[in-house]
């Protein structure tokens, strides 16, 4: 066969089963989709069955609800009226209570003022009565009610002043019995407690001499070696027929201490020349510049006193070299600044702004031998210039007296000043004084009958009576005490207290204060 008829036979053959194919999957899709469409009819007809359930489903619900909603809002209604109604009838009540009480009231009311009525008519009676019985006391008396008045108040007043004034003295009086007698207790307590032991201050030093041929040393060729001494330390030096002994005289106590020094220092070195006389005059005058400062740390911390400025210290020290009447300035300072603290404690106040006033009271002794003014003027301007507070320059400047007190602790400084300097042996008297006042003191005790003998002890504070037991009691050996201290009180002048002691088998005790 001819291979194009084979060819055309193959082409017709396979696009008459294209043709079959095609026509075949035609009828299979046409079936598949009328499925599809008759399932979709289908789903939807369920679908809308559903539908028609559940909405009738909610509609049923929903009324219920609406029933239920009802149903409370009905039962709401109810009870706002039950309780609008109860508060209606609680407004009733009250009305009714207000229009009782409003009828009371008005019921009050008139019988007030018939009460009212009643008074101004009884009042007016008395009035009149009153009148009346003015005009008659006048008539009686001769005097108008005006002037009967002034009589009256000016007796009421006269005798209100006297009672008053007698009120007022009684009062004082106590007062002062209870201020004296408490003051006493105070300054007695701070004395008793700080009392202290003073040692006459001298204007003379003596240096002992390991033997009488140490003098030539000292005095030297031509006396050089006593001229450069005396010329270096402004001190006398005073060499006589005492043996082994050298005075210095001078009264510049500094002075004094540095020459000592140095001559002890020459003494036992043995090369006394007027180099090493200046060589050791130096080194003195550094060793008590060394002791200044360590005393007026000591008396810090003695006294509890701290943060003073550096010269402060210093000039403390320098108190140590310095007598005022013979008695050590700066023992005086640290006895002052006790008192003045015991007795702060004791009244309630600043006791160490008390301490301090006292420790610092004296501070101008230290240089007024080389600065111009008084001590007083002097340790104000050194406590203003190293910074102390206004307080503590006013009770330096007011312990004399020179200025106003701004403090309660300034007045107990200017008195403990007073106690330190006032007490017995303190400060130097002269003995032709001294034994007159113990005379005299003796005296006294003796011009008492039944007093065997007196002995005045301790500097004149205290004087021991005995008593002559066969005329003296127990009782009279009160009563001749008491007696003893109103004479010395009367006849004598002395500072501080005196005790006074009778000795029989018993002894009894009381103060001259």
């Amino acid at each position: 066969m001819d291979p194009i008829y084979v060819t055309i036979i193959v082409i017709i053959t396979a696009l008459v089963a294209a043709a079959i194919g095609y026509f075949i999957r035609k009828t299979s899709a046409e079936r598949k989709i009328g499925s599809a469409e008759e399932a979709a009819k289908a789903i939807l007809s369920e679908a809308e069955k559903q539908a028609q359930a559940i909405k009738r489903e909610k509609i049923i619900e929903a009324k219920e609800e609406v029933h239920k909603l009802r149903k409370d809002l009905d039962q709401e209604n109810r009870e706002r009226r039950d309780e609008l109604k109860r508060l209606e009838r609680r407004l009733l009540q009250k009305e009714e209570t207000l229009d009782r009480k409003t009828v009371q009231i008005e019921r009050k009311e008139e019988e007030l003022k018939k009460k009212d009525l009643e008074v101004s008519n009884i009042r007016e009676k008395i009035t009149a009565t009153l009148n009346e019985q003015l005009a008659e006391l006048e008539r009686l008396s001769g005097m108008t009610t005006d002037e009967a008045k002034e009589i009256l108040l000016n007796r009421v007043r006269d005798e209100v002043q006297h009672e008053m004034a007698v009120m007022i003295k009684d009062i004082e009086g106590q007062a002062k019995e209870e201020a004296e007698k408490k003051a006493r207790e105070i300054i007695t307590y701070a004395i008793q407690k700080f009392a202290a032991d003073h040692v006459s201050e001298t204007t003379v030093s003596v240096v002992s001499l390991p033997n009488d041929e140490m003098k030539g040393r000292i005095i030297g060729r031509e006396g050089r070696n006593i001229r450069a001494l005396e010329t270096l330390t402004g001190i006398d030096l005073i060499i006589d027929d005492t043996p082994e002994a050298v005075i210095l005289s001078g009264f510049d106590p500094i002075r004094r201490e540095i020459a000592r020094i140095a001559l002890e220092k020459l003494v036992a070195d043995g090369r006394i020349h007027p180099a090493r006389i200046e060589e050791m005059v130096e080194k003195a005058r550094q060793e008590v510049d060394m002791r200044i400062r360590e005393e007026g740390e000591a008396a810090m911390f003695e006294t509890n006193v701290h943060g003073l400025h550096p010269e402060l210290v210093k000039l403390l020290g320098r108190l140590c070299y310095r007598t005022s009447y013979g008695q050590n300035v700066l023992k005086h300072s640290i006895e002052v600044a006790h008192l003045a603290g015991a007795m702060a404690a004791e009244l309630g106040l600043d006791v160490q702004f008390a301490k301090r006033a006292g420790l610092l009271h004296d501070i101008g002794k230290a240089v007024d031998h080389e600065v111009e003014g008084p001590h007083v003027v002097i340790g104000s301007d050194l406590a203003r210039k190293y910074k102390e507070s206004r307080e503590i320059v006013n009770a330096i400047a007011a312990h004399h007296g020179d200025e106003e007190f701004l403090t309660l602790e300034a007045v107990l400084v200017q008195a403990a000043d007073a106690i330190s300097a006032a007490r017995p042996g303190a400060r130097r008297e002269t003995l032709e004084a001294y034994i007159k006042r113990l005379e005299k003191l003796e005296e006294i005790a003796d011009s008492f009958d039944g007093v065997e003998k007196a002995y005045a002890i301790q500097a004149g504070r205290e004087i021991r009576i005995m008593v002559k037991p066969d005329r003296i009691d127990d009782l009279a050996s009160v009563t001749i005490a008491r007696e003893i201290v109103k004479k010395i009180e009367a006849e004598l002048e002395y500072p501080g207290q005196i005790k006074v002691t009778v000795i029989r088998e018993t002894r009894a005790v009381d103060y001259a204060k």
